[in-house]
């Protein structure tokens, strides 16, 4: 064979060989969206992980079944990697068929233990067959909030057995955002609840109820106020409800300028202008 023939196999070859690797490399996408960019410690940290399957089988995750998918966390400092909590799997059970795709909801703090306020990567990996395909690596971190106030609850069922809150505050999405921390005194933490948007002009004030009611009230705009209230007992801290209350002062200002309205406002005197004097 001439010697460019040789080359000119050696590239054809070459070429055969790329494209096989970049079909190979393509069939399968995978993509993690973090809902936030950080998280104030406690909060829930959710993602979304987007599986596209171009590949000509179907993939199929869950229990018992062959392929596996999970997100990795690594500490951003020294690419250290976390180790996964024992538990639920980390998506719901899904077949996927070739050309078709799914988004599922993850959350990461149900798999792993932030105990350090950090800068953290994540990414998501499928195995499918002897392959591994990796997604890129989404950062976030988890931050302490700046503390507001506070508030320490008392159980008159189990002495010597306290909780308590802390209100912090971080920026989210151009806002600052009023976060409900608890730990109780036996050094369990509770998750962290997102309350909304705050404004500093009126601090935020945390109240225990007799009955174990946390009633959270801050302003979340010149015209409102939210009333947050968690229900509280030894064993549990669940989210009740969030309530918009017109703040007293601007709603007698609006009443008034609704009865002016509605009487039409005052009406000009009719009578010659030499009787104003």
């Amino acid at each position: 064979m001439p010697v460019y023939g040789r080359f000119a196999a050696a590239a054809v070859a070459a070429m055969l060989s790329f494209s096989a690797v970049s079909e190979t490399s393509s069939e399968i996408f995978v993509d993690l969206k973090l809902d936030e960019i950080d998280y104030v410690a406690g909060e829930r940290v959710r993602g979304v992980v987007d599986v596209k399957n171009i590949s000509p089988g179907t993939i199929r995750v869950g229990k018992g079944l062959p392929d596996a998918l999970s997100v990795e966390v690594f500490r951003a400092s020294d690419m250290s990697r976390l180790d996964i909590l024992p538990g639920p799997e980390f998506t719901a059970s899904f077949s996927l068929a070739p050309n078709k795709g799914l988004k599922l909801e993850v959350l990461l703090d149900a798999h792993y233990a932030f105990s350090g306020q950090m800068r953290y990567l994540a990414r998501p990996v499928l195995v499918h067959g002897n392959a591994r395909y990796e997604g890129q690596f989404r950062a976030f971190d988890i931050v302490p909030g700046m503390a507001i106030g506070g508030a320490k609850q008392m159980f008159s069922n189990k002495k010597g057995f306290s909780r308590d809150f802390k209100m912090v505050k971080w920026n989210r999405r151009g806002r600052e955002h009023i976060f409900l921390t608890a730990k109780d005194s036996d050094g369990r933490s509770w998750q962290t609840s997102d309350l909304g948007a705050m404004m500093r002009s009126t601090p935020p004030v945390v109240s225990i109820m007799p009955g174990g009611e946390v009633v959270v009230l801050h302003r979340i705009d010149p015209d409102n106020f939210v009333r947050s209230e968690f229900w509280s007992m030894p064993g549990a801290l669940e989210f009740h409800s969030a309530v918009m209350i017109r703040d007293p002062e601007t709603a007698a200002q609006s009443r008034v300028q609704e009865i002016y309205d509605s009487s039409g406002g005052v009406k000009p005197a009719d009578r010659p202008w030499w009787k104003f004097w």
